[in-house]
């Protein structure tokens, strides 16, 4: 689920996970977004998984797996000492995926 927040409208929209990175956006699990509380005085629109919605396209799939490749092929090289760079400097983003360092 994503958490949008329209501030100027004091509304807070509950749905399906957003595909692309936007300004006061937030990704909950199905439990938080199911516990969601708002500020007094706001609404909350929820908007229903029906099952029905088209899932990721294969373009999607893909740039979430080279990303994932990426930032292992990153980690391997630092392993290896191929890398100067140290573990904080390497923590990446792409879109709205992060790579943390474990």
């Amino acid at each position: 689920m994503t958490l949008t927040y329209i501030y100027a409208e004091s509304t807070a929209v509950v749905g399906p996970l957003a595909v692309f990175s936007e300004p006061h956006a937030y990704d909950l699990c199905s439990l938080h977004g199911e516990r969601l509380k708002v500020p007094h005085g706001w609404k909350v629109i929820r908007h229903e998984l029906t099952g029905d919605e088209p899932g990721p396209s294969e373009d999607d799939l893909m740039a979430i797996a080279d990303a994932v490749r990426e930032v292992a092929a990153q980690e391997v090289e630092e392993v290896d000492g191929n890398s100067s760079q140290n573990s904080q400097s390497s923590i990446g983003r792409r879109g709205h995926l992060r790579a943390v360092p474990s």
